[in-house]
């Protein structure tokens, strides 16, 4: 009996939880391929969920800026976005800069992250990080709540 009320209760709470209040969290994202994001931010775009960033958001991670509208995203103070050049694997494990790959990445960023990645010389095979006040200023701060998700 004990275990059927936790059942109940368990499914009550999750039936007060709307769509529009869900969220997703991305925590230490270290990216990937880019096709394989854009695919998934895609489906996160039209699920019209909420985007916590609070943590590491790195390399592909980041098409996330360009793919959900930004009333969508948040910032906690602990988000730090890092951009690189795209690249391919070369011989032995090298990596080689793919210019088209790097541009199409470039054109899904927010004009505002564009003109922040110009003033740090363009996407390169350095990583660059946007994170703290800066980030703060083209994005809001999350209020956290206990719904989110990790993505």
């Amino acid at each position: 009996m004990k275990c059927l009320a936790m059942s109940f209760v368990a499914v009550m709470t999750l039936a007060g939880v709307r769509a529009s209040d869900a969220a997703v969290r991305i925590k230490e994202d270290r990216g990937g391929r880019i096709g394989a994001y854009v695919d998934k931010y895609k489906g996160l775009r039209s699920s019209g969920e909420m985007v916590i960033i609070d943590g590491y958001c790195v390399s592909a991670c980041t098409i996330v800026l360009g793919s959900v509208p930004p009333d969508k995203i948040c910032v906690t103070s602990r988000a730090k976005l890092g951009f690189h050049a795209a690249w391919n694997p070369g011989s032995k494990g090298r990596q080689i800069t793919d210019a088209e790959a790097t541009q199409n990445l470039y054109s899904m960023y927010p004009s505002e992250v564009r003109r922040w990645i110009d003033q740090r010389g363009g996407l390169s095979p350095r990583m660059i990080f946007l994170s703290g006040r800066e980030l703060a200023t083209m994005y809001r701060p999350c209020h956290l709540d206990s719904r989110a998700s990790s993505y």
